[in-house]
């Protein structure tokens, strides 16, 4: 086994690898270096210097893994800070040799770990949420800091703060004092109004018992007003009857004293006479005195007869009484019913008059509901008026575009009519062409013409279908003119001019070709397509009078959608 020893480093200075900057033989060699690094730690060794890997600075040639060994002990002494480490000892005076087991270096077979990855990320991440709180952390500490500086400088200001105790201490005198004048008033007034209080407790006191003897009076005064009211109604009583007895006996002097001066103006002239007769004569009375006058017995007559008069005047006074009790029974009970008759037509006159002021406030109430009504009413007037008026206006302007419109249509109809016109001309010129080519044909005279007819018809064909099927050769400015047809190199031209280039083209084209079956087979080429031109023209005929159908439909509405604005305006529309 073989030992190779490897010296890096210096005595002086500084020196770092980088990645893979200090390689190691493969194994099955001896090898001994003088320092690693491992996961950033450096562990370096020098004289009067450092010197070191960086991280994976140091490897094995054809070996994932290796073991390095030392035979001397290590003197560690290491310092540390925000992220970053080191680890460092002083090195003897001479570099030591590692010695590198060859059974360690054996390959292993090792598994790539599929979440290093992600736990590189979970790392960063979680690094990063570190330094997060830790900023947040230096942050707290730098305002902890702050508020600690603050209250420092509170206290050393209420600390040098010098309170003056002398003024403190009159000023509170002076509030105690003005507290104990509060404090004396406030006694003078409990004292005042407690006096007050038994004062006023002793006047009612005496109007409480004032009150009580009012009561017993009260109710003295009651027994004894129920006893004069009884006495009343008795004397009331004796009263009433009292005058009865006086009324009857005053009827009976009166009947008496009638009867008796009745009896008086009978026998008035008797007595007359008897008084004259007496005072006339003398008359010399003798009188028996043996015989006695019974005046009881002419008493008892007396007696008797009034007796009877008294009785007969007692039955026709209680006779008149009764039927007088009769009547005032029958008038109470008359007025009783009169009274309850109008008592009840004056409920019904309270009803009819509750009926009718409801009926009022009911007709009140439907007059305003009515006037609301009439004013939303001629508000909704007022605003279909001046819809209908916007309306009209509107169809006035419908009206005045249709008429636009229908004027626009005639021009177009009338240019339709001349563009028909002229396709027809031109039409009868083809066939008048075709004619007189057959014509020729047959009877052998002259030279067949050979117009470039296949360049008339591929131009026309061109601009047929350029136009989507429609001849469109400038129908539209052609009145009369009719479509105007390319020709080689000269473009469109009028029918008359075709017809004279024609001519001389056919004169030219005599001249020049020699033999009868080219000229038939160009007259046939021609021919044929000439014939197709004038299927191409009866297809934009056919979708011509399609347009014209189109128009004359269009016109119909519109004369009827003119006539019925025209009846609508008839018909007194509001302006």
């Amino acid at each position: 086994m073989a030992s190779h020893s490897y010296r890096i480093g210096s005595s002086h200075g500084v020196r770092n690898f980088s990645s893979c900057s200090a390689v190691v033989p493969k194994p099955g060699t001896h090898s001994n270096v003088s320092a690693m690094t491992y996961c950033g730690v450096v562990l370096g060794c020098g004289y009067r210097g450092l010197w070191g890997f960086g991280s994976r600075s140091l490897c094995v040639v054809g070996s994932p893994r290796m073991a390095l060994g030392c035979r001397w002990p290590l003197r560690i002494g290491g310092s540390f800070g925000y992220r970053a480490g080191g680890l460092c000892g002083p090195s003897p005076p001479c570099i030591s040799t590692v010695t590198v087991n060859e059974n360690l270096l054996t390959p292993l077979n090792l598994e790539i770990n599929p979440n290093a990855q992600c736990v590189k990320q979970q790392e960063k991440e979680q690094i990063k949420c570190l330094n997060n709180k830790f900023a947040a952390f230096i942050d707290k500490v730098h305002f902890l800091e702050q508020q600690n500086k603050l209250l420092e400088t509170k206290w050393q200001f209420y600390q040098n703060h010098e309170f003056c105790q002398g003024n403190l201490e009159e000023l509170f005198q002076g509030y105690i004092q003005t507290l104990r004048r509060v404090n004396e008033y406030m006694e003078d007034d409990a004292g005042r109004l407690t006096l007050e209080l038994n004062h006023v407790q002793e006047q009612l006191e005496g109007f409480k018992k004032k009150y009580e003897e009012e009561l017993a009076l009260g109710a003295t005064a009651e027994n004894e007003l129920v006893l004069l009211k009884k006495d009343i109604d008795s004397a009331y009583l004796r009263k009433s009857d009292l005058e009865a007895n006086v009324e009857l006996l005053t009827r009976e002097i009166t009947f008496l004293r009638s009867l008796y001066e009745e009896a008086v103006c009978c026998h008035v002239p008797e007595i007359w006479i008897l008084q004259s007769q007496i005072s006339e004569t003398s008359v010399v009375v003798k009188m028996d005195n043996s015989r006695e006058l019974n005046m009881d017995v002419v008493v008892a007559e007396i007696k008797a007869q009034y007796d009877d008069i008294a009785s007969r005047s007692r039955a026709e006074a209680a006779g008149w009484y009764q039927t007088k009790c009769e009547e005032m029974k029958a008038t109470v009970i008359q007025q009783s019913e009169n009274l309850r008759k109008s008592k009840d037509e004056l409920n019904k006159l309270n009803r009819l008059i509750q009926r009718l002021t409801a009926e009022v406030e009911n007709a009140k109430q439907q007059c305003s509901k009515l006037e609301a009504s009439i004013a939303e009413a001629e508000q909704q007037g007022e605003a279909a008026l001046s819809d209908a008026r916007c309306k009209l206006t509107g169809l006035e302007e419908a009206l005045q575009k249709a008429k636009q419109n229908m004027a626009w249509l005639l021009r177009e109809y009338q240019k339709l009519m001349n563009s028909k016109l002229g396709l027809d001309v031109e039409i009868a010129t083809y066939h008048k062409l075709l004619e007189g080519e057959e014509s020729r044909l047959c009877e052998g005279m002259g030279a067949v013409t050979s117009v470039n007819w296949a360049s008339v018809g591929v131009a026309f064909l061109g601009v047929s279908r350029s136009q989507g099927g429609v001849i469109s050769g400038n129908l539209g400015s052609t009145v009369s003119q009719g479509v105007k047809f390319p020709q080689p190199d000269e473009g469109f031209k009028e029918d008359q001019e075709a017809a004279g280039v024609g001519e001389k083209v056919r004169d030219t084209n005599s001249k020049t070709f020699s033999s009868s079956m080219c000229q038939s087979a160009t007259f046939e080429r021609n021919r044929t397509l000439i014939r197709r031109g004038l299927r191409e023209l009866q297809s934009a005929l056919d979708q011509k009078s399609l347009l014209w159908i189109f128009a004359d439909g269009c016109k119909v509405g519109l004369e009827k959608r003119y006539l019925s604005l025209e009846a609508k305006d008839n018909s007194g529309w509001p302006n």
